[in-house]
């Protein structure tokens, strides 16, 4: 693999291991120690030669153009549209990913070159934006933090160009990175996988107080915030399990958005489709905390 053709990645330090060339990437809480040769958990960001290299960038896997409704946003410009881009790659591990033939794109077909791919630039995705008429963009249908030298150097553009950006995330990142994106962020939707910290790193391979700091952080910058609950069975089960849940997540943020979506079978998980009772009693429950509770999926 040529380095050349590859994006220096962000947040990341040489590691202080007993092996020389090894790095330590900072961007999320996994901390991955890559020794040369080797890609982090979320497979697009490996160690090249003690250099760590974003193997997405530029990498453009889905777009399209959404009503803001569909992010899920229901409280940010009501009735608009907003261009939607996806890379590839996550970094948590949900056994039932709704969008896994893009988030595990690298793990699933290993043997794919990168160089494969088409790659766009920040200014290829503003000037599409103007081509299209609109006036947002939404990183989503994969996990942004991902791809984040392509999502903090557009949007940077499009402060300049006043395009409004949108993430949609699990929320799973490090508070620099984080912090050093959001004065370039004007919406976001967090995803909150399940209300216990054994279930989110048995099930999610990912972490419950690192997502809620990032909830905190961003009410605390001013983003306009939405939170989705997709309702899996086995993880959003116990009611009163979830309405401690919902109560942190209103200590965590105020009186924030709430969506709680409805499961369907996907990728290895085949449980039956959440019940819609069940659903609609977390509804009553969460209205407890929250103005704004909606049901999607349903």
């Amino acid at each position: 693999m040529n380095p050349q053709n590859l994006k220096r990645a962000m947040f990341w330090s040489a590691d202080k291991g007993i092996s020389g060339g090894d790095v330590l990437c900072e961007l999320c809480p996994h901390f991955c120690r890559l020794g040369d040769g080797q890609t982090g958990f979320c497979k697009v960001r490996k160690n090249i030669g003690g250099v760590l290299y974003s193997l997405n960038y530029g990498v453009i896997s889905s777009i399209a153009i959404d009503p803001i409704e569909k992010k899920p946003l229901y409280r940010f410009y009501p009735g608009s549209s907003i261009l939607s881009i996806g890379s590839v790659g996550c970094n948590f591990a949900c056994q039932f990913c709704q969008n896994y033939t893009i988030s595990k794109e690298f793990e699933l077909h290993p043997e794919i070159n990168v160089n494969r791919y088409e790659r766009v630039d920040p200014q290829d995705i503003i000037d599409l934006t103007r081509r299209e008429g609109l006036n947002q963009i939404a990183f989503t249908y994969n996990e942004p933090t991902v791809f984040y030298e392509l999502v903090y150097e557009t949007a940077i553009l499009a402060k300049k160009a006043n395009i409004r950006v949108v993430l949609v995330t699990n929320g799973f990142i490090n508070e620099e990175p984080f912090l050093k994106l959001m004065p370039y962020i004007d919406g976001m939707n967090i995803d909150v996988k399940t209300y216990d910290e054994g279930l989110y790193r048995k099930k999610i391979h990912g972490g419950l107080e690192p997502v809620l700091q990032t909830i905190k952080l961003a009410v605390r910058e001013g983003i306009h915030l939405e939170v989705t609950c997709l309702v899996v069975p086995n993880l959003f089960e116990d009611e009163k399990l979830s309405e401690g849940l919902f109560s942190r997540l209103y200590e965590t943020a105020g009186d924030v958005v709430l969506h709680l979506s409805r499961y369907f079978p996907r990728y290895h998980y085949d449980e039956p489709a959440t019940d819609i009772q069940h659903m609609m009693r977390l509804q009553k429950v969460a209205r407890k905390y929250f103005t704004y509770v909606y049901l999607g999926n349903i």
